[in-house]
């Protein structure tokens, strides 16, 4: 993993040299801060209107909320896996590996689909308790 993380490294800082080139070849002179505001300010609106246009088709979907809650709740748990591999290879304590990462994930996973199942079951056992009496 701490490989895949210095190859993006490398690949974001040769983007950054090539943008920063080509800003002072077309004579815009942008300094660094100019970059990140335009470049991450492109990226959040593209991202933004990316899960707009999921989210507004899944609007009519019934059980909205759990997927907008699994999607919230998976993207945080990507970030925190994420962050655990970078803290292990700063200090040093366990290794860093892409695969930790990818398990911890399929964790997340599997005990989001105990808890549909059990919600699955739930629902049943509800609905067919009403039908009885």
């Amino acid at each position: 993993m701490k490989e895949v993380i210095l190859l993006l490294a490398d690949v974001v800082n040769e983007v950054h040299d090539l943008l920063m080139e080509l800003s002072n070849y077309m004579g815009l002179q942008l300094t660094d801060k100019d970059l990140h505001f335009w470049i991450i300010g492109f990226i959040g609106i593209i991202t933004f209107l990316f899960v707009y246009v999921c989210f507004k088709l899944l609007e009519n979907v019934r059980g909205k909320i759990t997927i907008f809650s699994f999607i919230y709740t998976f993207t945080v748990m990507v970030v925190l896996v994420f962050a655990i591999e970078i803290q292990q290879a700063i200090t040093n304590r366990g290794n860093m590996e892409f695969a930790d990462a990818v398990i911890g994930l399929w964790g997340f996973i599997v005990f989001f689909m105990m808890y549909i199942v059990m919600a699955i079951m739930v629902y049943f056992i509800k609905k067919f308790t009403k039908r009885k009496k």
